[in-house]
């Protein structure tokens, strides 16, 4: 297995932890912006009545409060949970497009009440005319290609997952959610200092495109400020049409043929009949034992499930409450041996499985207490490569065929978790002319030549390479946590590349484990480790103590400011829902 050298601060991402004001006294939409306008944010780890939300009748949490309050307002026109989803989705694509939108991807597990659980795989596409070569200049591999400009983008899924989930699954008409996100998008919404932040940083590259310079930069070509109105009226008109003509409008009419000539133009390689082609997927969830609970996750091409099922198998033979009771640097310790030796088996084994040979033996029990079984609670233990699950070649997954989480439950018994992206901030920072939709750079995570690493620093192997029609590889890892009579206790996931999976893999240990408030548990500080480059990752917030105590067992330490962005809700034996966003960001989770 090729393990190429990286500096240890080269994949290191930066943000911010930030928060918003009670959500009591700001009911509307206007009333968010106005409370963003003002600036009333502070630096914090611990959760806010904003983070925070209960009822009985019904939850939802994301990363924006005017997303969560399109959630709530879908919940109260008489949709189920699914439907202030498919609401706050479509509002997230205005107010966040630097983290998902309609040119962007998802992946969605949702629990019905009568016990079903589906996964519906809204994952981008390679164009028909992809292949590894398209990111080789003079014979070497150049990965600029696959996160800038016109061939990073696969062909997006957001529109048809959003559109078959409220169809199949949704109470309600999803012309209203559309209609609101246009008006939102008409006419503006404040820039908060997350937004700003990120809008900073990207300027330089938007600016290689008029059309999304136009936009996101103001006329003078700098980034817009906190505080300032951003107007997107060509989203507007965009979520109308789609509003009117449907999903074929964006596949099979005016966006389809507009995104291919832009592309085109621009040396792309998709088309028009690419648009056509695509289609969502309903996958059977991945569901693996912990303790005395069902986990679900979500199958390839998400790595996610596959790697917490795997996390958590090996976790089944310790007793992780007793060793985080007498020593949280060693439980600490403990999950991330767990996650470099399944972060290994993820850079040789995974990817979309109606293409690669996934090993279903990832999963096996006697495979994972082998992996597990050299991890020593007193000192870190090299990794050196990838383990050998059995029936490899013969049981296999899917042969019968920058980021945002978002969650929501009901009183009917509907849970739905999704995560949605366009990638990193802003994709591949071209804007359709005249759609205003962001498209995607998701071709970056294919491996666009073995060892060669991502934007996130990982590396991959021939089973992730791009293939026409292919779905690459990811690490959304929506999930959700049955009780032992099959009732939804838990839904949670995140955002943040890699660090999804073992944030999602912490929010599980702490709440199922330590028996931790879902708040605490996502406000707590976290850990990462990805196996290659070998850093462990601490988030600034970690006391000091601990942080010596990961150190004094061998671990290279590097802190950042925020490891991931997540969002959960547990539902009680009363049928008490709890809502929680992470305090992080300007997020906010409310009740109905």
């Amino acid at each position: 297995m090729i393990r190429p050298e990286l500096s240890r601060r080269e994949f290191l991402s930066k943000s911010t932890i930030r928060s918003v004001g009670s959500a009591a006294a700001f009911s509307t939409a206007a009333g968010w912006n106005n409370l963003l306008l003002r600036g009333q944010t502070h630096t914090t780890t611990d959760a806010l009545p904003a983070q925070v939300a209960h009822s009985s009748r019904g939850v939802i949490a994301t990363v924006h409060p005017l997303a969560s309050q399109a959630g709530i307002a879908a919940l109260e026109r008489g949709g189920n949970a699914i439907d202030a989803i498919v609401a706050a989705s479509l509002m997230l694509s205005v107010v966040d497009g630097h983290n998902s939108g309609l040119g962007g991807g998802c992946l969605a597990l949702v629990r019905q009440p009568d016990g079903t659980t589906v996964a519906i795989d809204g994952r981008e596409m390679a164009p028909q005319a992809a292949s590894p070569e398209m990111f080789f200049r003079d014979g070497r591999p150049d990965p600029n290609l696959s996160q800038i400009g016109p061939l990073a983008a696969g062909v997006p899924g957001l529109v048809a997952a959003l559109e078959r989930l409220s169809q199949q699954y949704g109470q309600i008409d999803w012309k209203t959610a559309l209609h609101l996100a246009a008006e939102r998008a008409e006419e503006g919404f404040i820039v908060s200092q997350g937004y700003a932040r990120v809008l900073k940083s990207s300027a330089s590259r938007l600016r290689q495109f008029p059309s999304s310079a136009s936009i996101l930069l103001d006329s003078s070509g700098q980034p817009w400020r906190a505080g300032q109105t951003i107007q997107q009226r060509d989203l507007a008109r965009t979520l109308r049409a789609i509003s009117e003509q449907g999903s074929e409008w964006f596949y099979e009419g005016e966006f389809a043929h507009k995104a291919a000539t832009f592309l085109a133009s621009a040396g792309g390689l998709m088309t028009a009949d690419d648009f056509a082609k695509y289609h969502t997927v309903q996958r059977p969830p991945i569901q693996t034992q912990y303790r005395d609970h069902s986990v679900l996750g979500f199958p390839p091409p998400s790595s996610g499930g596959v790697h917490i099922a795997q996390m958590l198998g090996m976790l089944s033979g310790y007793d992780v409450r007793s060793i985080f009771e007498s020593s949280e640097a060693e439980g600490l310790h403990l999950l991330i041996e767990v996650m470099k030796r399944a972060m290994a088996d993820r850079a040789y084994w995974l990817g979309d499985a109606d293409f690669a040979k996934v090993p279903r033996g990832l999963l096996d029990l006697d495979y994972l207490r082998q992996r597990a079984s050299s991890i020593d609670l007193s000192q870190v233990t090299e990794v050196a490569s990838h383990g050998m699950p059995p029936r490899a070649d013969l049981d296999l997954f899917g042969q019968q065929k920058h980021t945002t989480h978002l969650t929501a439950a009901d009183a009917q018994g509907n849970v739905v978790a999704i995560t949605q992206t366009v990638n990193t901030s802003f994709g591949c920072k071209m804007i359709v002319p005249g759609t205003g939709v962001v498209l995607n750079n998701e071709m970056d995570d294919f491996s666009i030549s073995p060892g060669v690493r991502n934007a996130f620093g990982l590396v991959g192997s021939a089973a992730n390479l791009v293939a026409p029609g292919k779905r690459p590889l990811s690490s959304m890892s929506p999930t959700l946590v049955l009780d032992t009579n099959g009732m939804p206790v838990l839904s949670c996931g995140a955002a943040g590349g890699p660090k999804i999976i073992t944030t999602v893999l912490q929010l599980l240990v702490r709440v199922l484990d330590l028996q931790q408030p879902i708040a605490q548990a996502i406000a707590s500080p976290r850990v990462h480790h990805q196996w290659s480059p070998d850093t462990t990752i601490c988030e600034a917030a970690m006391p000091a103590a601990i942080v010596a105590g990961l150190e004094e067992r061998g671990h290279h330490v590097d802190r950042i400011a925020s490891a991931a962005v997540a969002q959960g809700i547990t539902r009680e034996e009363t049928g008490e829902l709890t809502a929680a966003s992470d305090p992080r960001v300007e997020s906010a989770a409310l009740s109905l």
